[in-house]
């Protein structure tokens, strides 16, 4: 099963979305210039609703 994570990196750079810094693990923190708030963002991220929910982190509406 492919994940959802290359799309979701996609749509966030579109938007405006920059990675700052590796995280914990295997987690990398972005930056939404929309909401002024860093979010983690899995590697491996496979529920469409996970990657739903950090466009919600992001200010960014569902595309998953």
């Amino acid at each position: 099963m492919e994940g959802f994570t290359a799309q979701l990196k996609a749509v966030l750079l579109k938007a405006g979305c920059r990675f700052e810094r590796q995280g914990k693990g295997d987690h990398e923190i972005w930056f939404s210039p929309i909401t002024e708030v860093r979010f983690p963002v899995d590697s491996k991220i496979k529920s469409r609703h996970t990657a739903n929910a950090v466009l919600k982190q992001a200010g960014l509406p569902k595309q998953f």
